[in-house]
């Protein structure tokens, strides 16, 4: 049983209204983090109302190519060959995911690969919140060292068995959120949720064969075109002041300004999502107060590449910045 290192909420407390009625803790491995990439397993913890575990699923499934970095996450061709496609267990993963909030640790990751997936398979999931625990441990002041899955498993004295393994990761952060949502509630603090739009249509380009390489920047190649209803997005203001510029070889910092140019391999909505879950702020153009830009091609003559050489504005490409999301400094208090 999972001692809680927060505040708890006792029975005759009252519990927000405005919480959800049920949460499905997500995880998904992956063949990698491009938009083509595909989902090789998962797994699902439902969680009532109050966070207690209802049940839990967990699949194999087969991307119908390269495995991508196995030494990750374990998961060989020969492993796959004979596990299920996604359309396969597309109906049961939806049953377990219906009517509830999707919880993961970089939520937008794990949502966006779900989402493709059942575009591939003329589906849409039915997600409409998605809840990202590295919002709500900002949210609620978490002393953690740095934002990893491992730190907020250490925080709450939960032990992880099988690192990148989805059902051990689902089975971990479902532990952690529930202290978590119970500190959150005794608190009342209002939950992170982001809006879940799904894509309704796709279309892939082939993959490659094992041992290929993928072209272009940010892997294999491909797009989609999401929902025709995209409604105008305006972004809540930075509540981080910004720290200056990005220095190379340090870590990105709450408050930074950060600018995107050109072509991404994850839809750029989602990736400004990631950005602003993280505490960054994100820039719809290029001044000298920008702390970096995100391009994968700076050779191009885009005016925010443009100004970013006049300016001196660090750049880096989409698969550093990827990186870079996964341990972002807190601001200064």
């Amino acid at each position: 049983m999972l001692e809680d290192r927060t505040t708890t909420v006792s029975s005759s407390t009252e519990w927000p209204t405005a919480y959800p009625q049920g949460y499905a803790v997500v995880d998904v491995e992956t063949t990698g983090l491009a938009r083509d990439d595909r989902i090789i397993s998962a797994a699902v913890y439902r969680l009532d109302a109050r966070g207690e575990v209802e049940d839990h699923w967990y699949t194999l499934v087969n991307p119908e190519r390269d495995p991508g970095p196995v030494w990750i996450h374990g998961l060989t061709s020969e492993a796959l060959e004979g596990a299920p496609l996604f359309p396969e267990v597309a109906e049961e993963f939806a049953a377990r995911l219906a009517g509830r909030v999707l919880v993961a640790h970089n939520a937008v990751f794990d949502w966006q690969m779900i989402a493709r997936e059942y575009a591939r398979a003329e589906r849409e999931a039915p997600v409409k919140q998605r809840l990202c625990t590295i919002a709500l441990a900002k949210e609620l002041g978490l002393p953690l060292p740095n934002h990893k899955l491992e730190s907020l498993a250490a925080h709450f004295g939960v032990v992880q068995r099988r690192a990148h393994h989805a059902l051990d990761d689902a089975r971990v952060l479902a532990e952690a959120f529930r202290p978590s949502l119970r500190a959150a509630a005794a608190g009342g603090v209002r939950l992170p949720l982001h809006e879940c739009r799904p894509l309704t249509e796709w279309q892939d380009r082939p993959a490659p064969r094992i041992g290929q390489q993928a072209g272009g920047p940010g892997g294999y190649g491909g797009g989609y075109r999401p929902s025709s209803w995209r409604p105008a997005r305006k972004r809540p203001a930075c509540p981080y002041p910004n720290p200056g510029r990005y220095e190379d070889g340090k870590r990105l910092k709450q408050g930074m300004r950060v600018a995107f140019s050109g072509d991404t391999s994850v839809e750029r909505e989602l990736l400004e999502d990631r950005a602003t879950e993280a505490g960054l702020h994100v820039a719809t153009s290029l001044s000298r107060l920008t702390s970096l830009l995100v391009t994968n091609d700076p050779d191009s003559g885009t005016s925010k590449v443009v100004k970013a050489r006049q300016f001196g504005t660090p750049v880096v490409d989409e698969a550093a910045f990827g990186q870079l999301l996964r341990d972002v400094e807190p601001a200064d208090e």
